[in-house]
């Protein structure tokens, strides 16, 4: 078994299948996971066809691990269903709408995260893609999702190809809080923050990208405001598109 301490993503992947059995017996495990309300408002899609990864892989910017796993996974809320049920049995649903959007997230999420827990104990390496919530309209155009149905999550799988180094993360002290939120004084940034800051790799992105600090290279070059706040209107315009 695969110690969660030492796992890592997996962007390169042998050019092997995934038995259907291993992968229905893991989504099995994964919709074990903890649900809203014991409703499951969620779905996942499974794409495997070697054309469909290509008309996927430009919502996610073209990254390679879409068209070269075997398997890619798309989580989405789906309040669809659940409200079908509702109404072919005399009941009317109330559930296209922010708060249950959020529900859908949470459950999907859950069920994504089990996947990946199960999957890695498996043997088979996994990348979530954080670039679903990024181009949602490209997606559901092409997985035909329907009203009350939206991509949240992808997951490509398959056997590893590759060994990367761990990626750093935080100290546990920079996220855990004792009984209440305790906010941090600059010497606890300064801190918390020193050992990503020390890294090799993090002063070479400084230097590449012409910045004094690695805060800069996030806020400058790769998440910037101007791009959020456009991600965030075309986010909220394709929920709205969705019905919620």
């Amino acid at each position: 078994m695969n110690s969660l301490k030492q796992r890592r993503t997996i962007r390169k992947y042998q050019q092997k299948d995934i038995p259907a059995e291993l992968l229905n017996d893991l989504l099995k495990d994964a919709f074990r996971a903890s649900t809203v309300g014991n409703m499951q408002v969620y779905s996942v899609i499974v794409t495997r066809d070697a054309d469909r990864k290509a008309r996927l892989a430009p919502a996610h910017f073209h990254q390679p691990m879409v068209t070269e796993a075997p398997v890619v996974l798309t989580f989405c809320i789906d309040l669809r269903r659940f409200s079908q049920w509702c109404e072919q049995r005399k009941a009317e649903p109330g559930y296209n709408n922010f708060e249950w959007f959020v529900n859908g997230a949470i459950d999907a999420l859950l069920a994504a995260q089990t996947f990946c827990v199960a999957a890695e104990e498996k043997g088979l390496g996994i990348c979530y893609l954080g670039t679903t919530t990024y181009n949602p309209q490209q997606i559901i155009d092409t997985l035909q999702l329907p009203q009350l149905v939206f991509p949240i999550a992808t997951i490509t799988v398959g056997w590893p190809e590759e060994m990367p180094p761990q990626v750093d993360r935080l100290p546990v002290e920079a996220i855990i809080h004792d009984e209440y939120y305790h906010d941090y004084t600059p010497a606890d940034i300064d801190r918390l923050y020193a050992y990503k800051e020390s890294l090799p790799e993090n002063k070479q992105f400084i230097a590449e990208n012409h910045k004094e600090t690695l805060a800069q290279v996030f806020t400058d070059v790769r998440y910037t405001k101007k791009d959020s706040e456009a991600m965030s209107e075309a986010l909220w315009k394709a929920m709205k598109g969705q019905g919620f």
